[in-house]
């Protein structure tokens, strides 16, 4: 079990899941408040996640020709402002720069809240031809939207993502690129976060400002608030026009791009906590966790243990597993509570008792199961048991969802479940923004997502009754 002294500094979840979350962060250590209100410190163990969510994602990026650039931090205002839309909905968010040096600027820039106007001049200068066709970039860099509230990860004024840019010589091959992005989006996070998501498309009422179409992968956090966790958009031809970015078709006819964005940011190790993580601090999934293994010898001072340990270290190592041996002056009992507080999926024991026995003692994390494994089969053991753990952690968050979304087909039912239970509610919707606005007013709840898997639960809207042509996910949402 861990040290009660470090538990205890780790409000229970269910007491208040707010700071709950704040002290499980601070406790591992993974970020930090800077001297700058609202933006954040990022510190080793928090951006050691991010660095293994980086290299998964641009490789899976990569596989489907996906290329890497870097775009300015700043964007002049006459280039922010010839996409209307956009620039309307980005407005009450953007950080502006009036000075550089001393001297005031003839044209105010913005720090970058997003970046689509760069790459459409970008695509501008280079898109001349069906055979300049389709650009595929992406770009790992820091945002600024200026929050009036701010949360670690969740919701901070700078924040750490990809964004994804490409266009098209046709509609299909953009709808086919924004659907594909989200699949990969899903697939990373179910795969290696081990959080199931809902795949779908936002409402019109709650879509990207200037996209034609948003699709978004929507995950349940364990205090039933629902979390968009990735999004791609489909921009058809509107920046497109808006900036001259068109091109000579095989027909001899200069023709509009279609154009798709599609973004996954530092928030999802904010999902990761929420989802994963108990009252002893983070559940790290074994795939992502930047150390995996984290090996304790006890009774370290008597002779052949931390040589032993040291052993096993290394034969872990060169097995391929990411491993840590805390060979520290500090109690074993601290050493657990350490290795439970920072989520590391296995730990091994290794006494004088297990040497004499021939075995070490695996201890996971998720569930805190205790098993002996012979040094001989240590590697092979280990890769089955983090194995199994990761998929147990993908079942139990699954399960979570399930047993978390509920089912309403009248306005009254919806504000009952809503204030008497957690997670999502699927309902008809007539498609009108009108209901979509009453159920914000009435249960507080937006529209998350209509699913591609769609389920009749009855014929009729849930608002007013008139006939309904979609089923959608709603809940409260961070």
């Amino acid at each position: 079990m861990a040290d009660k002294k470090l538990v205890e500094q780790i409000t229970p979840m269910e007491e208040d899941f707010a700071q709950w979350y704040t002290d499980v962060v601070k406790k591992a250590e993974l970020c930090d408040y800077s001297s700058a209100k609202g933006f954040m410190i990022i510190r080793p163990a928090g951006y050691a996640l991010w660095e293994n969510y980086m290299a998964i994602l641009d490789r899976m990026f990569k596989e489907t020709g996906v290329q890497n650039v870097a775009m300015p931090m700043l964007i002049p205002e006459s280039l922010l402002q010839k996409e209307k839309d956009h620039v309307e909905g980005f407005a009450p968010e953007v950080a502006w720069v009036t000075e550089g040096g001393q001297k005031k600027l003839e044209e105010r820039m913005c720090v970058r809240p997003t970046s689509e106007t760069l790459f459409c001049d970008y695509f501008a200068k280079v898109v001349k031809s069906y055979r300049d066709l389709p650009q595929l970039l992406n770009q790992w860099v820091s945002v600024v939207r200026w929050e009036k509230t701010t949360r670690p990860f969740l919701r901070t004024r700078e924040f750490l993502w990809q964004e994804g840019h490409t266009v098209h010589a046709t509609a299909e091959e953009a709808e086919e690129r924004t659907i594909q992005m989200l699949n990969i989006y899903a697939d990373f996070t179910e795969q290696y976060l081990a959080i199931p998501v809902v795949r779908g498309q936002k409402t019109e009422k709650e879509k990207f400002a200037g996209a034609v179409a948003t699709y978004t992968i929507e995950a349940l956090m364990h205090d039933g608030q629902a979390l968009q966790c990735g999004t791609s958009h489909n921009f058809g031809c509107d920046f497109a026009k808006a900036f001259n970015v068109q091109f000579l078709d095989k027909d001899n006819q200069l023709k509009p791009v279609y154009e798709t964005s599609w973004g996954y940011t530092t928030r999802m190790i904010g999902a990761l906590i929420m989802v994963h993580g108990d009252d002893s601090g983070l559940k790290l999934p074994p795939r992502i966790a930047p150390t995996q293994i984290c090996v304790v010898p006890i009774q370290q001072r008597k002779e052949g243990v931390l040589e032993k340990a040291q052993e096993l270290t290394e034969v872990l190592k060169k097995a391929g597993f990411r491993v840590k041996l805390d060979d520290s002056e500090k109690s074993p009992g601290f050493k657990f509570a350490d290795q439970e507080v920072r989520g590391i999926p296995l730990r091994i024991e290794i006494g004088p008792k297990d040497i004499e026995a021939g075995h070490a003692v695996l201890v996971r994390r998720d569930t805190r199961e205790k098993i002996q494994v012979s040094f001989e089969n240590l590697a092979e053991e280990t890769g089955k048991v983090l194995e199994q753990e990761q998929n147990d952690m993908f079942a139990a968050a699954s399960k979570f969802l399930t047993d978390h979304t509920s089912s309403a087909t009248t306005m009254d039912e919806m504000v009952d479940i809503v204030n008497t239970k957690k997670g999502f509610v699927k309902a008809m919707w007539c498609g009108c923004r009108e209901c979509e606005d009453k159920l914000k007013e009435m249960a507080g709840i937006t529209s998350r997502c209509i699913p591609f898997k769609q389920e009749t639960i009855s014929d009729k809207c849930v608002v007013c009754g008139k006939p309904a042509t979609k089923m959608v996910y709603w809940g409260r949402a961070y």
